[in-house]
């Protein structure tokens, strides 16, 4: 049985090879053949079906187009999870005086590390400090299962657009807070359903009784150290984030970056130091399911707060 189901699966991919590389209409791949395999099956089968195509040799020397690519993994992605990320975006990189309306390397770095890593979120509550087109917080809540999660960001725009993002997957939108309500207990929580809520939260302005209501388990952020004056306010909030627990667990806080400039990246590691907050380099992830320039060098840092 073990050797008969092993020659499916190697059909299967050598179908899906086949079709990629000749670049057929994405109706013609064996869909319902990988979900009725995946029901069976681990991820390894996902992870081999990649191989097999996008990370195929003879793609990563002559790749097809992004937009071919953005489908065929938003159509891979739907067939294990039930779902898929839809986004509305800027087609502007700065649009509006704000750079939030488009999604950066980073956040689709930090998305790919979310999806290896789902135990970091499952049942807790998160906070996103600048969450731009939310990619990375709309991944989260489809494939990590989070308790409650948190929007923010400090442009009204972004906002907006945020929202509409939210709404557009399918998730139910709790109405805005400057302060959100304290979240449920474990129990009373359906993991399947996070509790979302977006919020304005301007780094240079916020307060600490502000920041204490959200009482998050995690904190992430993704590229977001693009200047000297955002490195700081951001330093400040994690210090401000930090100082506030009182009695409660730290909570985990994960940075992730695109390292444009050195000297920012030692700018953030060393005001770091100046607010006593620790850190370390995050373990790389293995898979890569979105189309970023794959020259860009990318980090996640994990703080200790």
């Amino acid at each position: 049985m073990a050797l008969e189901e092993s020659v499916e699966a190697s059909r299967l991919l050598q179908s899906f090879e086949r079709r990629f590389l000749a670049a057929r209409a994405l109706r013609s791949f064996p869909w319902q053949s990988l979900e009725e395999k995946l029901r069976d099956s681990s991820s390894e089968l996902l992870l081999d079906i990649l191989q097999k195509t996008v990370k195929h040799p003879l793609c990563v020397k002559h790749p097809p187009s992004v937009k071919y690519v953005r489908c065929f993994l938003s159509e891979l992605i739907r067939k294990p999870s039930g779902d898929s990320v839809t986004l509305s975006e800027s087609s502007a990189i700065v649009s509006h005086g704000t750079t939030g309306l488009v999604t950066w390397n980073a956040a689709l770095y930090l998305a790919e590390w979310a999806i290896e890593n789902p135990a970091t979120f499952t049942h807790r509550t998160v906070l996103e400090l600048g969450s731009g087109a939310g990619l990375t917080g709309l991944t989260i809540c489809k494939m990590c299962h989070p308790r409650a999660y948190v929007f923010s960001d400090c442009h009204s725009l972004v906002l907006e657009q945020l929202r509409g993002n939210i709404l557009l997957n399918g998730l139910l939108l709790e109405s805005d807070a400057t302060t959100p309500v304290q979240h449920p207990g474990h129990n009373t929580h359906n993991a399947e359903s996070p509790r979302v809520t977006v919020t304005q939260l301007d780094w240079d302005i916020v307060t600490a009784p502000q920041l204490s209501a959200f009482q998050p388990d995690v904190i992430i952020a993704a590229d977001v150290l693009y200047c000297p004056e955002t490195v700081l306010s951001l330093v400040r909030v994690l210090q401000t984030l930090s100082a506030c627990q009182k009695d409660r667990q730290a909570p985990d806080a994960y940075i992730a970056f695109t390292i444009r400039n050195p000297e920012t990246c030692w700018l953030f590691t060393t005001e770091l130091g100046k607010a006593g907050i620790s850190w370390e380099a995050a373990p790389r992830h293995n898979q890569k399911l979105f189309p970023y320039e794959e020259h860009s060098e990318m980090e996640i840092l994990k703080l200790m707060l």
